[in-house]
């Protein structure tokens, strides 16, 4: 996934690791690793028993799959001209030229390689499901930014990351814990599912107008303005419906969840009040977090 977060912008390079750091993109990595949380939990609270290992493999395996989609983005967005130095988003290594645009092309195999690893571990354990799960999540991270027409530039983005950065990773955490298809999962996957396409949405209506010089036809530039605003606030404010659904049918402790309500708020409006452009970063690293209380409350919630 491609949301730009904020980060310092230094004069000259940092060296070693700390470039695919930054490459990386670690303010993201909470999208992909709070929904492997939220599935575990919900199918420890259906009592299911408590697989760390598997837990722990499907969560490295994320962060994995999370980071390499980055790094592939950040070397295709150069590679097209869509990253330059005139970006209104964060500092790109490849287009700031602090590394070549192969050795990052390298660093997201890599990562996705290891992923790959984490990923037969997990086929052991949750069987052929997994094994589906595994590759449709390593193409589309691909796809996300490679081939002749990216997700990334088109109006389904958000979709993309509805559902596999909501439906389908809590789905099959839960599943590693235990082999059945659960309704719990598939209403908490398609909350969580929900303020991560907020912050690509966010992200897509900050570049609104570099997008569209560039003819790239995302959600946000086919919404309009306004419309990406209402669409931002939907998807930021909706998933607040599934912790009382949750309670009403026993599940009081989920109602913690709605403790992120108050920030989400004040983010709608605040958006609600800017025009797109690069004041919009801050916001951004806010609805991230957003995201991130709100799927830790609810796993902590529905585990009471």
């Amino acid at each position: 996934m491609k949301p730009d977060l904020p980060q310092a912008v230094v004069a000259s390079p940092p060296q070693g690791w700390r470039i695919w750091w930054i490459a990386a993109r670690p303010r993201t990595l909470t999208i992909a690793a709070t929904p492997v949380l939220l599935g575990t939990a919900l199918a420890w609270a259906d009592g299911a028993p408590h697989a760390w290992l598997p837990a722990l493999a499907a969560l490295a395996c994320a962060l994995l799959i999370q980071a390499g989609t980055n790094l592939h983005n950040d070397v295709a967005d150069f590679e097209r001209g869509n990253d330059t130095a005139a970006r209104v988003g964060p500092l790109r290594v490849t287009a700031a030229g602090w590394a070549r645009p192969a050795a990052v092309r390298r660093a997201a195999f890599a990562a996705f390689g290891i992923a790959l690893v984490f990923g037969i571990y997990l086929v052991a354990v949750g069987g052929w499901p997994i094994l589906a799960v595994g590759l449709a999540a390593l193409a589309a991270g691909w796809a996300y930014s490679g081939g002749r027409r990216p997700i990334s530039h088109t109006a389904l983005g958000e979709a993309f990351v509805w559902l596999f950065f909501g439906v389908v990773a809590v789905m099959g955490s839960a599943w590693l814990q235990v082999p059945h298809l659960s309704l719990p999962a598939f209403l908490g996957g398609a909350a969580l599912g929900l303020p991560a396409a907020a912050v690509l949405m966010l992200n897509n209506y900050r570049d609104l107008a570099d997008d569209l010089r560039a003819g790239r036809r995302t959600l946000a530039a086919v919404l309009g303005p306004a419309g990406a605003r209402r669409a931002y606030a939907g998807f930021l404010l909706t998933p607040f419906a599934v912790p009382a659904a949750f309670a009403l049918h026993g599940r009081v402790g989920a109602l913690l969840a709605l403790l992120a309500l108050p920030p989400c708020l004040v983010l709608v409006h605040r958006v609600a009040r800017s025009e797109p452009g690069p004041a919009l970063n801050l916001l951004l690293a806010g609805t991230a977090r957003a995201e991130f209380l709100f799927g830790l409350l609810l796993a902590v919630g529905v585990s009471l």
